[in-house]
C-alpha cells in the first residue's frame, strides 16, 4: 500500500500538500519501491506506474521539474514540464507544485489566506545561493502572513560537509555557525533544517512546522542518494483546492 505524509501544520482550509515515503511503488531494487524520479536509472514504465498511483491522489499531474540545485522559481501555471527550476508557485486552483528529493530539504509553503502556495527544493546549495528568498519574493505575499513545513531530509547527525560549505553559509550570515558541529576528522555535520529556519525567519515567517524526520536513517520509509549512492527520489507536493 502506498504512504504517504501529510504535514502537521496549521495551513488554512484550502491548502492541501503531501509527501511521499518510498513505500507502495512497484520499481525495484535500488530504486524499491515507490521511486518518483525518472532521472535516476530506473525503468521508465514503473516510474510511470508510481506516478500514476500518485496522481490519484492529486487534482492535476504535477509539474515535474528538472532540478539544477539553483534558485529560480516558475509559476506552475503556465511553466512548461521539465523547466529547469527549483521551485514553483501557484495561485490557481487545482495546479500542484511539486519537488523531488532524497536528503535535500523540500519547503512547503502557503498563506493565511489560501490565495498562493509554493515549494522549494533546497539542498545545501539552494539554501546558500538563496532559493527560499527566491521563492517567497514569487509569492508576493508579506513574510508575517506566510507558514512553513519542511518535509523529511537528511538530518542534523548525519549531514557531513567540509569546511568550504559552513564558510558559504557563514560569509552570508554569522548565525549560520549555530547550525555547524566539528567532527573529529576535521569535517562538520551540518543541520539544514535550522539553515532553512534562518533563512525564513529573516523573511519574517516564523511559523514553521517540520517532518523530523532523516531520510539517511530511516532506510526503510526514504531514498537516500548519500546511503546510498544508486536511490530514487520522494516527491513533495503542494496545491489550492
Amino acid at each position: 500500500m502506498t504512504s504517504f505524509i501529510v504535514p502537521g501544520w496549521t495551513a488554512p482550509p484550502g491548502v492541501r500538500a503531501l509527501a511521499t515515503t518510498r513505500q507502495g511503488g512497484v520499481s525495484r531494487a535500488p530504486w524499491d519501491s515507490f521511486n518518483l524520479g525518472d532521472h535516476v536509472g530506473d525503468a521508465p514504465q514503473s516510474v510511470a506506474a508510481n506516478r500514476a498511483l500518485l496522481r490519484r491522489e492529486l487534482p492535476a499531474e504535477p509539474l515535474w521539474l528538472t532540478q539544477v540545485h539553483g534558485t529560480r522559481c516558475v509559476d506552475a501555471a503556465t511553466a512548461l514540464p521539465r523547466t529547469e527550476a527549483d521551485a514553483s508557485f501557484t495561485r490557481q486552483r487545482g495546479v500542484v507544485c511539486a519537488v523531488l528529493t532524497a536528503d535535500c530539504l523540500p519547503v512547503l509553503l502557503c498563506d493565511d489566506q489560501a490565495s498562493v502556495v509554493a515549494i522549494a527544493h533546497a539542498g545545501w546549495r539552494g539554501l546558500a545561493a538563496g532559493v527560499i528568498e527566491a521563492t517567497v519574493g514569487a509569492m508576493a505575499v508579506p513574510g508575517e502572513r506566510l507558514m512553513a513545513w519542511l518535509g523529511p531530509a537528511i538530518g542534523p547527525q548525519a549531514f557531513e560537509v567540509g569546511g568550504e560549505v559552513r564558510e558559504q553559509f557563514v560569509a552570508q550570515d554569522l548565525q549560520a555557525a549555530a547550525a555547524f558541529v566539528a567532527t573529529a576528522k576535521g569535517k562538520w555535520l551540518c543541520d539544514i533544517h535550522r539553515l532553512a529556519r534562518q533563512r525564513l525567519d529573516s523573511l519574517g515567517i516564523r511559523r514553521v512546522a517540520s517532518a523530523n524526520s532523516c531520510t539517511l536513517g530511516d532506510a526503510e520509509n526514504f531514498f537516500s542518494f548519500r546511503r546510498d549512492g544508486v536511490s530514487g527520489r520522494m516527491a513533495s507536493l503542494i496545491w489550492l483546492e
